[in-house]
């Protein structure tokens, strides 16, 4: 049989999406043309969160076989890149809701108490699909996430923490990373000694270098102690975390990755790296923004869900940070004249057959 024609209206279900705007000064007699703005924006962004989770979807599906196949290693790329996309689109929606004055925000404002962005359920999904553990999270005003939440909610977010977040996943895929093993040696082995060798060589040349003046010096020889102290962090004991999330083997893959990154074995590897923190970054930049703009819409004054309004914002966008670990590896990188070379073997695996 034919299918039925489709319509564009009845498609997108236009009847329902276009009538889902009530604005309460209508309700209450009260002229606040701005509301309706209001409304659309957070609707938008509801809709764009439910579209962050339904890539979160398949991510986690690909992300959590083992292993995980090198088609859906791409997807998963491309799924994080997309994600990226949406919430960069997401901060541009601010600028549409700046052009809301406060003094058009004081026409209702009062009316959406004690209702709060703060409740978005997709949101808090995502924080915690990506890896936002409950330790980590800033308390709302003494208290937690789950208490402004309803009923139903609170037992989406349980359920939500009850799974392996994307980090879990991360750090686990990390863990069972090949290339790290070099015959009779290791990568942490042969990347220590690089190190070693390439601060040393630095400190051997600023401490003949006669012309420095001798205050200078001793400041450059101690930020080189500071350097090496800083780089046994990354290869201390399994029991000695040395304020990592992700557990040693996680880090020292990711730094292996990074530092290899053009082989093409791990190019797809660091492209995935590389995706999590641009999310990362990019969500700390629409907390700082979202934290600017209400402060520019409200002042010192709480919000309208009870909170210290801005001052809390603040404090999420400095600590709701989910893969700064990775971002933390730049503080272990070398030059690339300094890498230790890669034994024939492994070089051979990394490599593409067709270039061998």
């Amino acid at each position: 049989m034919a299918r039925a024609p489709v319509y564009y209206g009845d498609y997108l279900k236009l009847d329902r999406l276009l009538s889902a705007q009530e604005p309460e000064s209508v309700k209450e007699g009260v002229d606040a043309h701005d509301e309706m703005l209001f409304i659309i924006v957070h609707q938008a962004y509801e809709l764009w969160f439910k579209q962050v989770l339904h890539e979160l979807d398949r991510i986690e599906r690909d992300f959590g076989t083992v292993p995980v196949d090198d088609d859906a290693l791409a997807r998963i790329v491309h799924g994080l890149n997309r994600i990226h996309e949406i919430l960069k689109l997401t901060l541009g929606q601010l600028d549409v809701l700046e052009t809301m004055t406060p003094f058009d925000f004081l026409d209702f404002r009062d009316l959406l108490m004690p209702a709060s962005g703060f409740q978005s359920l997709q949101f808090r999904l995502i924080e915690t699909r990506l890896g936002l553990a409950s330790d980590i999270r800033v308390p709302f005003d003494d208290k937690a996430v789950d208490e402004r939440l309803s009923l139903g909610d609170r037992q989406a977010l349980a359920a939500a923490r009850a799974r392996p977040s994307l980090f879990d996943l991360l750090d686990r895929w990390l863990a069972r990373t090949p290339f790290l093993e070099w015959g009779g040696g290791s990568f942490r082995e042969a990347y220590r000694e690089a190190v070693k060798a390439h601060l040393t060589r630095d400190k051997a040349i600023v401490e003949a270098d006669t012309a420095m003046p001798a205050e200078r010096r001793e400041r450059e020889l101690k930020a080189m102690d500071r350097a090496l102290a800083a780089f046994a962090a990354v290869f201390s004991p399994e029991e000695d975390r040395g304020g990592w999330r992700l557990g040693p083997s996680s880090v020292q893959a990711a730094l292996f990755i990074t530092l290899y990154r053009d082989k093409p074995a791990v190019h797809q590897a660091f492209r995935l790296l590389a995706a999590l923190m641009d999310i990362d970054e990019t969500m700390t930049l629409w907390r700082y923004r979202h934290a600017l703009m209400v402060e520019r819409m409200i002042g010192v004054k709480i919000g309208t869900g009870g909170s210290s309004g801005g001052a809390y914002l603040k404090t999420t966008a400095e600590r709701h940070r989910i893969f700064g670990d990775l971002f933390r590896l730049s503080t272990f990188l070398i030059p690339r004249s300094a890498l230790p070379p890669l034994p024939a073997e492994v070089q051979a695996r990394m490599g593409l057959v067709y270039a061998a």
